[in-house]
């Protein structure tokens, strides 16, 4: 209650002053000056409506911020906002929220010193008034109000320090009243900027939800794969052990152990997905041993991986699936065999694995479908967000070489 009267007694003095000047000026006038009453009319009729105005500028005001204080009076508002994104993209936020606001007119935007400035038209918050010209709160009433947004670079974030003030001197907040506009104008804004941070935010979550869903998926396709495989591996190694207990028992023993050693590699990564180059080598050997035996001469493995990088992350079955197409598109369709070399090195922070076959190179007969890399560029994409990557290129003079490039850390991106 007290900083209504306060405020009313404020405009009621600043006005009364100003109509005691004119009285004054008025009774020097010759003639005329003897005539009071016009001018008492004038005076007390003055001094009735600005009452009236700031009445009607306190019951607006309390609609509009549910309060009456020295801030929600103010014709002058300022805003300090902190937006959780890097100065340039909160710039383009607030851009877009003022852009938006009803009644915005030329605005002027710099994105190198992160400032926006707009006018906004000062709406008929009541129609037009009937006693427009009559009414010395709208006298000087400025048609537009002024909006100024500057961005300061904090960190990671962005500080915004936002103005709503009239297009008019500061002097004037003695005789005028903006009945509110300015403090709705900076709400505006401010739920627009929260709006737009929620959205980003939302879309953030939703997109890392669908990578994890096609991580999921990925892995299931994967896994499926692989049960479909295995079994195909597995009989027609046991088929080959059989064959050969009657023939060659020591090959036959030979080929069951190497198959043991395949399977103890394989059965852990059901469970983990990360793996090691290291563990991965282990199997894919374990694997090559065997069809070394099946392939007889047909087959030579070179293998050249240095101790230090066998420690390296590397996703569980990436490498055998590089072995295999080896095999599969490049020395089973070829009537000599060949060789397949197994290479790694590092550069800088990453770490390239190389599968290199002599076979039958790109063919369309022996290329298969392609399911297999395919599966394996996905998850590197899921796994590493672009910090690794699969190339696959012709080996000279024949056959093809397939490098993966993972970080030698083994640092993977949050999902």
């Amino acid at each position: 209650m007290f900083k209504r009267l306060f405020f009313i007694l404020r405009l009621a003095t600043t006005w009364g002053m100003a109509v005691m000047l004119v009285v004054a000026l008025y009774s020097s006038l010759p003639l005329i000056g003897d005539f009071s009453a016009p001018i008492l009319l004038f005076a007390f009729g003055t001094l009735g409506l600005v009452i009236a105005g700031a009445f009607s500028h306190l019951h607006r005001v309390r609609m509009i911020a549910g309060r009456i204080d020295n801030e929600t009076l103010d014709n002058r508002q300022k805003r300090l906002i902190e937006i959780p994104l890097e100065a340039g993209e909160a710039f383009d936020l607030v851009d877009a929220a003022i852009r938006e606001l009803p009644g915005v007119d030329a605005v002027r935007s710099a994105r190198d010193s992160l400032q926006v400035k707009a006018k906004v038209a000062r709406p008929h918050l009541y129609g037009e008034p009937p006693l427009r010209r009559w009414n010395p709160l709208l006298w000087f009433a400025p048609s537009h109000n002024l909006l100024q947004a500057t961005v300061t670079p904090a960190g990671d974030s962005g500080r915004v320090t936002l103005i709503c003030e009239p297009e008019s001197p500061a002097w004037s907040d003695w005789f005028l009243v903006d009945d509110g506009i300015n403090f709705e104008n900076a709400e505006a804004i401010a739920r627009a900027i929260t709006r737009r941070i929620g959205e980003r935010r939302r879309s953030e979550q939703a997109s890392v939800a669908q990578t994890a869903t096609e991580k999921e998926l990925t892995e299931a396709k994967l896994h499926l794969l692989h049960a479909q495989v295995e079994p195909h591996f597995l009989y027609n190694t046991l088929a080959s052990a059989q064959l050969l207990t009657r023939s060659d028992p020591a090959r036959a023993e030979a080929m069951l152990g190497h198959l043991i050693q395949y399977l103890r590699r394989s059965l852990p990564s059901a469970e983990d997905e990360m793996s090691s180059v290291g563990a991965e080598l282990e199997r894919a050997l374990a694997y090559l041993e065997i069809l070394k035996i099946r392939m007889g001469d047909r087959l030579a493995v070179q293998v050249a991986v240095p101790e230090a990088l066998r420690a390296t992350p590397l996703p569980a079955m990436m490498l055998q699936t590089l072995v295999e197409n080896a095999i599969k598109h490049g020395l089973e369709p070829r009537t000599g065999g060949g060789t397949i070399w197994i290479r790694a090195h590092r550069d800088d922070g990453l770490v390239a694995v190389t599968v290199a076959d002599d076979g039958e190179g790109f063919n369309s007969k022996t290329s298969g479908t392609g399911i297999g890399l395919k599966n394996v560029r996905e998850r590197l994409r899921l796994r590493y967000a672009g910090a690794a990557n699969l190339s696959v290129i012709a080996n000279f003079p024949s056959g093809v070489a397939a490098t993966l490039t993972v970080p030698a850390s083994g640092v993977t991106p949050n999902v």
